[in-house]
């Protein structure tokens, strides 16, 4: 690759391959905007505040500030790695470089199902409000619970993950032009929504005045904090995708890095604030509208629109978060494709992964497999699972901490010649990567442990064994069988042949 290295102890690896994306398309605030709209804020914030008040009750605060740490410190590993080996592929290529071409393969794999599960996720939220929107507009609420009829929901979520396909299709510059309407949108209704929420708590017959013992954990049991924190990681997911388009940002080894260090903390500055808000004005009662209803809990904002912003300013949130689902569900397509990508490109993946349009200068056939296995999953889910959404965010929460979790140690044992060589190095490359990964993987023991109970989750069970279990464990183990299939009919990539399996040698400044 024609980029230099500005790592004082390092220079760009040189196995490195070009894949004929395209260059220098993505700035700093593109990049940004980017992450921003693949975490999906407004979309988050109504599939999981419920889910977070249920765990932890009027603590929420404190369990959003606990997702957020093992993210802030995670991306600092990426923004490292990132500097070295800026490709795509992201957490395959960096967790293969350092720990081997094996778990490489798996860390890209469970990336892969993530975001293909999540590409489901987000059409299933967006079927729902766009026909919520729908049907307030139209004064008809047999428009309005069109979503509940599973034939019709999946067919328009098919619907909707093909236009997301094209619009991903025609490349980076198309994708960023949308995001920028799209996420400003979202993020000044969210604005408003809290403004009026705040403002108007004193009239919710359920509502709170503001504590800060909401921002202590005291009284919170562990299994009630990981169970929340798996929720609270799920609504920071997607900061990434600013690195796996390095390879078309400006100064791709140092604007990427810093993309994903402001959209991480610009979202934890707009969930605290939201999330407060909501709790003062609905609180976190099981009756009405407190937040702990399980009859609100999976779209909190499509119960509190209309008491907190009236009517007609109802179906601007309904529009924002429409918005930020559909916002997402394009932008997603770029991780997803990109790291296939990369696994093609490497021989990883059968190499018709690595095709790139010669026009869009997109990874075509990866794009299009992407937008088909996200909704053949959904549909596949939507007809065994009474509660998808619900099930699908503990799952995602299972699969994230096991690739975000790897690529942070994976930092720490890549420069693992150099974690002394000064105070940077320290913090940056040991001391931050640590606590990330240690976090990460804390939340996935315990996940993995709760979510055997066929309760955990909405219940839905299969064997005995919880769904969420299932999804999340089993479609990573999943892999294996696939990784080894993949071997035997092309070894290149395992035996070290396409991407190199060693820790550079170190490079100091005079």
């Amino acid at each position: 690759m024609s980029i230099e290295a500005h790592d004082p102890h390092h220079a760009i690896e040189a196995d490195l391959k070009d894949k004929g994306l395209s260059r220098n398309a993505v700035g700093l605030l593109g990049s940004t905007v980017l992450s921003i709209s693949s975490v999906a804020p407004a979309y988050a914030l109504t599939a999981t505040i419920g889910l977070l008040v249920a765990e932890a009750g009027s603590q929420m605060a404190v369990v959003i500030i606990a997702g957020f740490l093992p993210m802030f410190f995670a991306a600092y590993a990426y923004r490292e790695l990132n500097k070295v080996a800026p490709d795509c592929g992201t957490s395959f290529t960096w967790t293969t470089k350092a720990f081997g071409p094996y778990v490489g393969w798996l860390g890209g794999w469970a990336a892969v199902l993530a975001t293909v599960i999540v590409l489901s996720n987000l059409a299933g939220v967006a079927v729902q409000f766009f026909y919520q929107f729908v049907g307030d507009l139209a004064n008809s609420a047999t428009i309005s619970d069109l979503w509940q009829n599973k034939t019709v929901n999946v067919l328009t979520c098919l619907l909707f993950l093909a236009i997301a396909t094209f619009v991903a299709y025609r490349g980076i510059t198309t994708t960023e032009r949308v995001q920028f309407v799209l996420v400003g949108f979202q993020m000044a209704v969210l604005l408003v929504f809290a403004v009026l929420a705040i403002a108007r708590h004193g009239e919710s017959p359920t509502g709170e005045d503001f504590s800060w013992s909401w921002f202590t954990p005291q009284g919170l049991t562990l299994s009630a904090f990981i169970a929340g924190l798996s929720g609270s990681i799920f609504a920071f997911w997607g900061w990434d995708t600013s690195l796996t388009v390095n390879e078309e940002s400006v100064n791709s080894d140092k604007v990427p890095g810093r993309a994903a260090l402001l959209c991480v903390t610009s979202i934890l500055l707009t969930y605290l604030l939201v999330a407060t808000a909501t709790q003062m004005y609905a609180g976190t009662g099981e009756e009405g509208l407190g937040l702990a209803n399980p009859d609100i809990a999976d779209n909190v904002f499509g119960a509190l629109a209309t008491p907190v912003m009236g009517e007609p300013w109802n179906l601007l949130l309904f529009l924002a978060v429409l918005a930020s689902s559909t916002a997402s569900l394009i932008t997603t397509f770029l991780p997803t494709s990109r790291t296939m990508l990369a696994m093609g490109t490497y021989r990883a993946f059968p190499q018709r992964f690595a095709a790139v349009h010669p026009r869009y200068l997109t990874p075509s056939y990866a794009t299009v497999a992407a937008g088909v296995g996200a909704g053949a999953f959904y549909a596949v889910l939507t007809f065994t699972s009474e509660n998808v959404l619900l099930d699908t965010i503990y799952a995602l929460g299972i699969m994230i901490c096991f690739y975000y979790g790897l690529t942070a140690f994976a930092c720490i044992w890549y420069f693992r010649q150099e974690l002394f060589v000064d105070a940077r190095s320290v913090v940056f490359k040991l001391v931050f990567p640590l606590l990330g990964g240690l976090g990460l993987l804390l939340v996935f023991l315990v996940t993995l442990r709760d979510s055997a109970s066929p309760d955990y989750g909405s219940g839905a069970s299969i064997g005995g064994v919880g769904l969420v279990l299932v999804l999340g464990l089993g479609l990573i183990l999943v892999g294996v069988g696939l990784m080894l299939l993949r071997r035997a009919r092309d070894p290149a990539f395992f035996r070290g042949e396409t991407l190199v399996h060693d820790t550079p040698a170190l490079i100091l400044e005079d």
